[in-house]
């Protein structure tokens, strides 16, 4: 029994199962962890029915609340009354209580409360009643009254919830128009502007400001200002409209409220909706999220210059990385002469693939930043001093600081793959007559390509999700201006970008509503995960072809 035992434990059996058995639970957890968050996540845009509740407070008074269940929990009496709730004293052991999601800030000064099961005295839902999505004081929960229009009543009950739908749509039209008027056509002017004062600035620096010169560039300000007024009245105009319509609503306990319908992004029935309803609204939340900019510190609307501003820094840093890279394997692994100082950098360039990123982040912020960053603009930009261009975090400086510390992993890859061609295939190109550098651009290169990708992935996946040194190199809150538009030079790497991971740190720790945001953090990792994972396939795509295109040659 016991030499079969031993027989088998030598066989190596135990250790494959034992190897399977760490893979298989590797895979569940990440699979549950990637449940659990689209789990909390997606189910954040699905229209939730909104109860109308009459409960009895502690003092015995029957109160009314309008809400959304967003969480039930068992907690213990003691618990509460040490946390300083009011709890009846006959309430002892477990109790069942829910957080509602009230909505109505502006009102109640609160989004969400908590309220135990038992006081509850009854319950339903209202088909009528209404929730409306706002620019400002987040949800709105209540009856519609009146909608009125410059101050007149237009239609009152379920005919001013028609006439409210069919406004919406047009002040949907409208705030279309105003986006991009004030993004596009206005901003456009206003960055050509800028431009007039900066060269009028360098003019005076260089002693070229001559009376024609600045002639020329008066007029050309001129022609900009006429054009300014004009969009402005334009802009003026459709401010106008959007404003004229206003909603009369009651919320819980009677109160009357009038709101802006030019303060309302979205206004339905949730109780009234049939299944496809929900459906339909559930895509146009989802597309929203991916589509939209946020508001109301990023705790709604959408992320898109936060995905956006990931794709590029991710973009910018594999084209830094890939060259600078594959150059330092080349030089080490083909013309480096191997001995004592080729190996110490090797144990450096290992060394610095566990340093911590924030150590980058602060290199960055101090060499490419203040050093590099403040003497370009010294020496190309000095009529912008002492407003910095490139001497302050931005695009750039983010993406050099990742493509630096991303750079061991491509180097290493890229070593790996040249280390596996034959040397047959170098002798072989050399008999033929080719050069050392020929050989290498035309052969080994080429067959070294699957490496380099596979470096590229392994850097794209940790630089994607990396947050501590853009901190400090060019990520904010907010960037109201996208590092990309249609304003000459077209791609802006001086500007400061929005970031998925920074995103999902700020609404996570940073949001003074913490029961609000807590869904859009799990929503926005599941899109950070989603991204990694598309700019790795793509990756991962060209190295397969790379592969399968000179699998003949490493025959």
């Amino acid at each position: 029994m016991t030499t079969g035992i031993r027989q088998w434990v030598n066989s190596g059996t135990p250790w494959i199962w034992l190897t399977a058995a760490a893979v298989t639970a590797s895979l569940v957890m990440v699979l549950g962890l990637l449940l659990l968050i689209a789990v909390n996540g997606l189910g954040h845009f699905w229209p939730s029915p909104v109860w109308d509740i009459q409960y009895r407070s502690a003092d015995g008074k029957v109160q009314q609340l309008i809400g959304q269940i967003r969480e039930t929990e068992r907690i213990s009496a003691s618990q509460l009354r040490d946390a300083g709730d009011t709890v009846s004293a006959d309430v002892d052991g477990m109790v069942e209580r829910h957080l509602l999601k009230i909505a109505n800030r502006d009102i109640s000064g609160l989004d969400f409360r908590w309220i135990l099961s038992a006081a509850i005295t009854e319950r339903s839902r209202p088909e009528k009643l209404i929730v409306m999505e706002r620019l400002e004081w987040g949800d709105f929960y209540g009856f519609i009254q009146t909608l009125r229009r410059d101050g007149q009543v237009i239609a009152e009950g379920r005919a001013a919830w028609l006439e409210l739908t069919a406004a919406l749509e047009y002040v949907d039209k409208l705030r279309t128009r105003i986006r991009h008027l004030e993004k596009t056509e206005i901003g456009s002017i206003n960055y050509k502007i800028e431009r007039l004062r900066l060269e009028k600035r360098k003019l005076e620096l260089e002693g070229a400001d001559t009376p024609e010169a600045l002639a020329d560039l008066d007029r050309q300000h001129s022609s900009l200002q006429a054009e300014f007024a004009g969009l402005q009245k334009k802009l003026e105009d459709l401010y106008r409209k959007i404003k004229r319509d206003t909603v009369s609503m009651t919320a819980m306990g009677g109160r009357q409220l009038d709101i802006p319908v030019a303060n309302i992004v979205r206004a339905y029935q949730p109780n009234a909706m049939s299944l496809p309803d929900k459906m339909f609204f559930y895509a146009a939340k989802l597309w929203e999220f991916v589509s939209d900019d946020p508001r109301e510190a990023n705790t709604e609307g959408g992320v898109f210059p936060a995905i956006f501003g990931t794709v590029t820094m991710v973009l910018l840093m594999s084209v830094l990385v890939t060259p600078f890279g594959v150059i330092a394997a080349v030089y080490l692994h083909e013309y480096a002469q191997q001995g004592p100082l080729t190996r110490m950098i090797r144990i450096a360039v290992n060394n610095l693939a566990g340093v911590p990123s924030i150590v980058y982040g602060v290199f960055g912020l101090g060499f490419f930043v203040y050093v590099l960053g403040g003497n370009i603009d010294k020496l190309f930009f000095p009529e912008a001093l002492p407003a910095p261009t490139f001497g302050t975090p931005g695009l750039l400086w983010a993406s050099l600081t990742l493509a630096l510390l991303t750079m061991p992993v491509v180097i290493v890859a890229t070593e790996e793959g040249l280390s596996r061609i034959p040397l047959s295939i170098r002798e072989g190109s050399l008999a033929l007559g080719a050069t050392q550098a020929e050989t290498l651009w035309r052969t080994v290169l080429p067959m070294a390509s699957p490496a380099m990708m596979t470096g590229v992935i392994l850097a794209v996946a940790r630089a994607a999700g990396e947050v501590a040194p853009l901190m400090l190199v060019g990520v904010v809150k907010l960037a109201p201006a996208l590092p990309v538009d249609g304003n000459a030079p077209f791609i802006h790497l001086d500007r400061k970008f929005m970031h998925l991971g920074f995103h999902i740190y700020d609404v996570g720790f940073q949001s003074p509503n913490v029961e609000a945001s807590q869904p859009l953090v799990f929503a926005t990792a599941l899109l950070l995960v989603a991204v990694i994972v598309i700019l790795n396939l793509a990756a991962i795509a060209i190295r397969n072809r790379l592969r399968e295109r000179y699998r003949s040659l490493e025959q």
